[in-house]
């Protein structure tokens, strides 16, 4: 980086005079950098614009002239002048000088670092850098001759691009001046006029130059005295509008300037005048340079005379000696410090504006100069000084917004180091706008207000949206580009990593240089992203009809946005008194997990209404037909199974980033089809308590009744059961062979379940949102009412299928024959011969893992209605002692069948289900008295001394037991036995039949 200020080389007191501009060697035109361009098109001076027409080198010309009158008059001594007929050019020709020299001549010295770089806090040069046109020591012509010290006045002449023979031609008029106008101050006098008076077309070089320079000096009068005085004028003053014809006339043709000459004593009684007008106070001053924006724009030109000629971003070494003698100028321009200050902040601002940007010194150096200007402005309520404040502040603002407001544009990595200066001048600005200007602010308690915070605040949020805005359209753009490549991203996801680089490269690059002047720059970055993202996700998902790849890619890259920017505002918020909350509540979730979630929830519910429906309807046309397949299960439970593990296969293929998380629903949901098909299965079928038939009501038996009742009780049975079982007599679903393929149908479902939990388990291993806590939480991948309602549903289809072969298949062998009449004649053989042949189709059948389970419940079914037959059979049925073995033996024989020598069920099982009929038997082979006796007892010891009056009829209980007084009782109902019979009828007084 070139420097701002080049210090004189160590050990040389002196510096030699150059030529003006001297030709640059060949090695000096291969290092020396190229000289900057001056671009300020979008950068108007605040100063004012002048209403004449004098352009810049004008305005320089005149404060040159300025310069050099009050320079030669501060010593009030008179000026030495012997100029050099032979080189009027040249720089040499003040060899004569005396040291007792007025200042104009005083030579320049660098002993000492500029005291005005250090208080702008300015970096020294290396000793490589370009010297000024008074720096250091030039070879010359090569003779090796030491040349004399430059002064200040030929450095300023240098400066301003002043030539040699311009510069003599002012110091002769400014010596005609002093000799006519002895002990008069520079600031009496208006230059202007005086040298009108002085110079002569024969100081010229020609005519024209001589017309030039006199338009120049009248339009300088002009704007001093008429179109912007220090006193306001009023128009229709004579005198103004005397001047005023006078110097349009002299725009048309020269007028003559002699000292007799009456145009020119018209011009200066008109001058002296107007100039000599005040505001009240007390001066021998001349108001002709002193009137805003005219003053302003002259004392620009002498500040910018400080920056080196062949070098405009760098600020000559001898600053403090020539900024010393552009005070002087103060008297006659009407500036003071506060306006210097004002506008030495502008120019060195405007300077690094106008140079490309590129010295970040000059930048710093006007940031630093503009705290002197804030200390001006908490001092004045100058209403002028305030406007003109105003005006530069504005401009400097204006400019650095500009770049601020859209600061991802204009800066990155390379030159981030620019924009920590632009903001600390932009908020410096607006800080004095807002804090000593605005009327608003003071009419505010000061504490309410942040200016800083909040102007950063708004630079954060107003460039994010732009940069933001145009991640938006080249994401657009990237979407197009794909559309004919396979699985393009949509515009959003790609927008969402875009976004999230976006914040990443604001927390690397510009959050650590803005976190000067707001803690939280980071934080309100974020915010900001996550609210220009959140508005474009929020319109997506309420557009989102179902579940597409698209739909979850979108919402997961939103997902992972939003935790990214939220993590980055939670580190940046650390320290903040709140711990960020402000910050986190500026970005309210986007809900896009909920939002992916409620997609999956309707995906699934829609799987599973659909799955319910083609249950009921299969179902409804399911014939549970054995043939149907070799396994000898229903086909709809086949087809069933499949679409759950198609269904199942599916939810795992979503792209969704919480495949366990909504596992549960979907478990819940499938679980609930399965138990609804057992539940189905098995309804309609019948229970034990469907084909038992009703116990009849006790009678007491005698020889004569019972084979009169056979008949006419047999039809009467047969008559009550048919009744509870119509409604399958007619339906070929609820035959024992249909019953066994649902009963097969249910364990197959059953078992299936294992292999279905299992693929589950692989699904989720394979998941990429898996957590090992998904694995050990067993109930989010089992099926939990299905298992429960299979083995409940074979429960009551085995028991169906048992007692509807004993009480309705075989009752004609069974319930209608066994015992009828004389027990010897109609004994169990026949019911042994149809139940092995039930066996047999049933074996065919039913899965070998639950065949075991129907054969044991057969059994007991048999073993249920051997005893119905024998306790509950009604009056067609009566027993005498001798009939016992008859019992015992049939008995016996009925359970040899279901052991079937050893290949049935296990002996253990069958004495299990025995142990009541074996408790029951021995009653057949005692005698009546004991049986009589032994129901008294029992009832007596059951109701207490209730019973000794009388002895209560004992309930049916239904569960049979030689110690139970309603099993004794019937023991007696159905003893073909007169003593029986006599205590019944005494007891009781039971009838003979029904």
């Amino acid at each position: 980086m070139a420097s701002l200020f080049r210090d004189l080389s160590l050990g040389h007191s002196k510096r030699e005079s150059p030529p003006l501009k001297p030709p640059l060697k060949p090695q000096q035109l291969s290092i020396m950098p190229p000289k900057p361009t001056i671009t300020t098109a979008d950068l108007d001076s605040p100063l004012g614009q002048l209403a004449t027409q004098l352009t810049d080198p004008d305005l320089r010309s005149t404060a040159y002239e300025i310069f050099v009158a009050v320079c030669r008059t501060s010593s009030g001594k008179p000026l030495t002048y012997t100029p050099n007929p032979s080189n009027p050019d040249s720089t040499t020709n003040h060899s004569n000088h005396s040291p007792n020299s007025p200042a104009l001549q005083r030579s320049l010295t660098s002993a000492a670092a500029s005291k005005m770089k250090k208080a702008l806090g300015l970096k020294s040069p290396g000793s490589g850098s370009k010297k000024s046109p008074g720096s250091g020591s030039s070879s010359g012509s090569g003779q090796g001759k030491v040349r004399r010290a430059l002064t200040v006045g030929e450095l300023m002449r240098a400066q301003m691009r002043v030539s040699e023979t311009v510069d003599s031609r002012i110091r002769r008029a400014l010596l005609r001046i002093a000799a006519g106008q002895v002990g008069r101050r520079i600031e009496s006098v208006v230059l202007p006029l005086e040298l009108l008076q002085q110079l002569k077309l024969s100081d010229f070089t020609d005519q024209q130059e001589y017309e030039v320079w006199q338009k120049r000096t009248m339009k300088v009068l002009e704007a001093g005295l008429l179109l912007h005085p220090h006193v306001p004028l009023d128009r229709s003053n004579p005198t103004s509008q005397r001047l005023r014809q006078i110097i349009q006339g002299a725009m048309d043709r020269p007028i003559e300037t002699g000292k007799n000459n009456e145009s020119m004593q018209v011009l200066r009684s008109a001058v002296m005048s107007l100039a000599s007008r005040s505001d009240g106070s007390l001066s021998e001053i001349c108001h002709w340079a002193d009137g805003i924006p005219l003053n302003l724009r002259l004392y620009e030109m002498l500040l910018q005379a400080c920056f080196d000629v062949n070098d405009e971003t760098s600020v000559i070494d001898e600053i403090d000696e020539l900024m010393e003698h552009i005070k002087k100028t103060w008297t006659i321009l009407g500036m003071n410090q506060m306006l210097h200050n004002l506008c030495f902040t502008w120019v060195l601002f405007h300077r690094f504006v106008a140079t490309g940007q590129a010295e970040t010194d000059l930048l710093d150096a006007a940031d630093g100069q503009l705290a002197e200007v804030a200390r001006d402005a908490k001092t004045t309520k100058d209403p002028q000084y305030s406007k003109i404040l105003s005006s530069t502040l504005s401009s400097i603002l204006g400019w650095a917004e500009k770049r601020l407001l859209a600061y991802h544009d204009t800066f990155d990595s390379r030159n981030v180091e620019t924009m920590q200066g632009i903001v600390s001048l932009g908020v410096s600005a607006a800080k004095i706008l807002v804090e000593d200007i605005s009327n608003e602010y003071r009419r505010k308690r000061k504490g309410e207000v942040d200016v800083v915070r909040t102007r950063i605040d708004t630079y954060i949020r107003s460039s994010l949206r732009t940069a933001f805005a145009q991640r938006m359209e080249k994401a657009d753009s990237s979407r197009r580009a794909s559309k004919n490549q396979p699985n393009p991203l949509p515009v959003l996801a790609i927008l969402a990593k875009d976004v999230g680089e976006l914040a990443v490269n604001e927390k690397q690059v510009f959050s650590p240089i803005l976190k000067r002047w707001h803690p939280f720059s980071a934080g309100v970055a974020v915010a900001t992203l996550h609210a220009c993202y959140g508005n474009e996700i929020k319109q997506f998902i309420s557009g989102i009809a179902e579940l597409t790849p698209d739909a979850v890619q979108v919402l997961r890259a939103a997902d992972k946005l939003e935790k990214d920017l939220v993590q980055i505002a939670v580190e940046d918020s650390v320290d903040s008194d709140d711990g960020g909350k402000a910050i986190i509540r500026e970005m309210p979730p986007y809900e896009a997990e909920a939002a992916i979630a409620d997609l999956v929830k309707a995906w699934i519910k829609a799987r599973l209404d659909r799955l319910k429906e083609w249950v009921d309807r299969n179902l409804q046309q399911e014939v549970w037909n054995p043939q149907a397949n070799q396994e000898g299960y229903a086909p709809s439970a086949v087809e069933v199974l499949r679409i759950i593990d198609e269904t199942l296969d599916a939810y795992f293929q979503l792209p969704i980033p919480m495949h366990p998380v909504l596992l549960p629903d979907l478990m819940t949901g499938l679980d609930r089809c399965l138990q609804y098909y057992a539940t189905k299965a098995k309804s309609g079928c019948g229970s034990r308590n469907t084909y038992v038939p009703t116990m009849p009501a006790l009678t007491r038996c005698t020889m004569e009744s019972k084979f009169a009742w056979k008949k006419k009780e047999k039809s009467a049975n047969s008559q009550k059961r048919n009744s509870q079982v119509a409604t399958m007599n007619g339906d070929n679903s609820f035959g024992v062979p249909q019953l066994c393929v649902r009963i097969n149908t249910l364990h197959r479902i059953r078992s299936e379940l294992d292999v279905l939990e299992k693929r589950i388990i692989t699904h989720l291993r394979n998941s990429e949102s898996a957590h090992a806590e998904d694995f050990s939480n067993g109930l989010a991948k089992k099926f939990e009412l299905t298992p429960a309602a299979c083995i409940e549903g074979v429960q009551a289809l085995s028991e169906a299928v048992a007692y509807k072969i004993v009480f309705h298949d075989l009752s004609h062998v069974f319930w209608d024959g066994l015992y009828v009449g004389e027990p010897s004649s109609s004994r169990i053989e026949p019911f042994i011969q149809e139940v092995e042949r039930n066996l047999l189709i049933i074996s065919n059948i039913i899965h070998e893992r639950v065949r075991p389970r129907v054969v044991t419940d057969i059994m007991r079914a048999s073993f249920d209605g051997f005893l119905l037959v024998l306790l509950a059979g009604g009056p067609s049925r009566a027993f005498m002692c001798q009939d016992s073995q008859i019992i015992e033996d049939d008995f016996k024989s009925l359970k040899d069948l279901f052991w079937a020598n050893g290949d049935g069920l296990p002996t253990d099982l069958i004495d299990k289900f025995s142990t009541t009929v074996r408790s029951i038997l021995p009653l057949f082979r005692t005698d009546t008295e004991s049986l009589i006796e032994r129901y008294r007892r029992v009832t007596l010891e059951t109701y207490g001394s209730s019973a000794k009056s009388k002895l209560p009829l004992p309930p049916t209980s239904g569960q049979w037991n030689p110690t139970d007084p309603n099993t004794l009782l019937r023991m007696l109902c159905y003893r073909n036995d007169e003593a029986a019979s006599r205590y019944l009828k005494k007891t009781y007084n039971l009838p003979k039949k029904l």
